[in-house]
């Protein structure tokens, strides 16, 4: 092995109901981008599979940072190639009794990256530091105590069928009066 690991990132969409022709024509625009510019890249493409595209990316960016530790912003896309999924094929009624086939093909879509020639990683979090110890006053203060709670009020029993019936419902308003029909 050589002295300086690569680590290679990698995300895979499969199963994606756009043909493999037409999404291998977005991935063509991004290889060999830096991910900022392939984001544009996609952000301005008007074709349907660059919102898969996209998505790809971004999965493979947040692989790389969760688990490689890396800066999605340094990051270089090394591949992107479109593989063909599976067809699905439904039929048509046509005239006269017959049917035409209909092919729904999908693709498999997988981007790798690869870190780029300026690769940052992103610090580990520092561990807490821990509290020092505060020195004891010699005079209990009053005023940095917290006050105790305040209880809750006992809530109140509901009202039996008796006490609701005993109570006067509220007045309802006039009804509207009608108008005079002129005969």
């Amino acid at each position: 092995m050589s002295a300086v690991e690569t680590h290679e990132v990698r995300a895979v969409a499969k199963w994606v109901r756009t043909s493999p022709r037409k999404a291998r024509l977005v991935a063509d625009h991004i290889r060999g981008r830096s991910v900022p510019e392939a984001r544009t890249v996609l952000a301005f493409t008007q074709r349907a599979a660059a919102r898969e595209v996209e998505k790809v990316l971004r999965s493979a960016v947040a692989n790389a940072e969760a688990n490689h530790g890396l800066l999605g912003d340094t990051l270089v896309i090394s591949e992107a190639y479109v593989d063909e999924g599976p067809v699905m094929k439904r039929w048509r009624a046509r005239a006269r009794g017959r049917v035409a086939r209909i092919k729904k093909p999908t693709c498999h879509i997988t981007v790798k990256l690869v870190p780029g020639p300026d690769t940052a990683r992103v610090p580990p979090p520092a561990p807490a530091p821990t509290p020092a110890p505060e020195p004891e006053a010699t005079e209990p203060a009053a005023a940095e105590e917290k006050p105790a709670p305040k209880k809750r009020a006992a809530a109140k029993p509901k009202a039996t069928a008796e006490e609701t019936a005993e109570k006067k419902p509220a007045p309802k308003r006039a009804p509207r009066k009608k108008k005079e029909e002129d005969s």
